[in-house]
């Protein structure tokens, strides 16, 4: 891609990402992620009502008058974005590729994270770790990250969560807040799950297509298997056929929110023909 056509792109994801964070998600993301802990922050004069466990007993005894503690929420985090990168991101029937709409959630989440002060990083990952970006601060960081979901080449097209959610826990020592996106075309990875949610504030983001779930009479056609290139003809005609598809979608869709569920992962399935805001809200909400 030629540079000014990138810089082109990463500007209008930037204008439109940047300002959903700060007119929807700013207030949510604030309240749905909570700091580490609690920091001193001052002392004031004892008001009826205070806590007596509050009180500075030292300064209360310099001015012989109560004083307490006063504290604040300890705001800064740290902010990791799981990203599947396989080849089956590059789908999408109607409004745009899944690997599209995963770039937008991406700044969306980036953006409301810098406006917090939290730091942000980034893990791609196919079946192997592609690349990682360290979390750091700041809106030229937000503007590499979006610049490489635009551009970055993944070497393989397959994909192996359990892999990327085991190098999460390995090079991130201190507790995070963790947004894993992907279609979640793989379900080897429930016990990295649990454990990975141990140590980290969990998420789980499922991009999907409505094609992957009911597929429409179209006649004769020809499927591919994007990251495993296996190609397979299906006459649509057949109800049956329309049918076996669906039911199969829907067996796979059970298991990952019984795998979710069990292991405790907070979660939003976000469709590629309609807003990620209502389910964003509503993840946020929730929390």
């Amino acid at each position: 891609m030629e540079t000014a056509e990138l810089l082109k792109k990463v500007r209008k994801i930037e204008i439109k990402t940047r300002g959903l964070s700060n007119q929807v998600f700013s207030g949510e993301y604030h309240s749905a992620f909570k700091g580490r802990g609690m920091t001193f922050s001052e002392v004031r004069e004892y008001q009826p009502g205070d806590d007596i466990r509050s009180i500075d007993w030292n300064v209360t005894a310099r001015f012989n008058t109560p004083f307490v503690k006063v504290f604040e929420e300890e705001r800064e985090m740290t902010v990791m974005l799981l990203v599947d990168i396989s080849a089956s991101g590059a789908f999408g029937t109607q409004k745009q590729l899944k690997q599209d709409l995963i770039t937008e959630l991406c700044a969306v989440i980036a953006f409301s994270s810098i406006q917090n002060n939290d730091k942000i990083g980034v893990i791609f990952f196919t079946d192997k770790i592609e690349k990682f970006i360290p979390p750091k601060k700041g809106k030229s960081h937000v503007l590499r990250i979006i610049r490489d979901l635009i551009e970055f080449k993944p070497e393989h097209k397959k994909t192996d969560i359990e892999l990327a959610l085991k190098y999460l826990t390995g090079v991130i020592k201190k507790k995070s807040i963790a947004f894993l996106i992907s279609d979640f075309l793989d379900t080897k990875f429930a016990d990295a799950l649990k454990i990975a949610n141990k140590k980290h504030d969990l998420i789980a983001l499922r991009i999907f297509d409505k094609r992957e779930q009911e597929i429409p009479n179209v006649g004769l056609i020809k499927l591919m298997d994007s990251e495993t290139g296996t190609i397979k003809w299906i006459d649509t005609s057949d109800k049956k056929v329309r049918m076996h598809y669906a039911v199969n979608a829907k067996k796979q869709e059970t298991l990952l929110k019984d795998i979710f569920n069990k292991s405790g992962v907070d979660t939003a399935n976000i469709n590629t023909v309609e807003s990620y805001i209502p389910p964003l809200t509503n993840l946020f909400k929730r929390r």
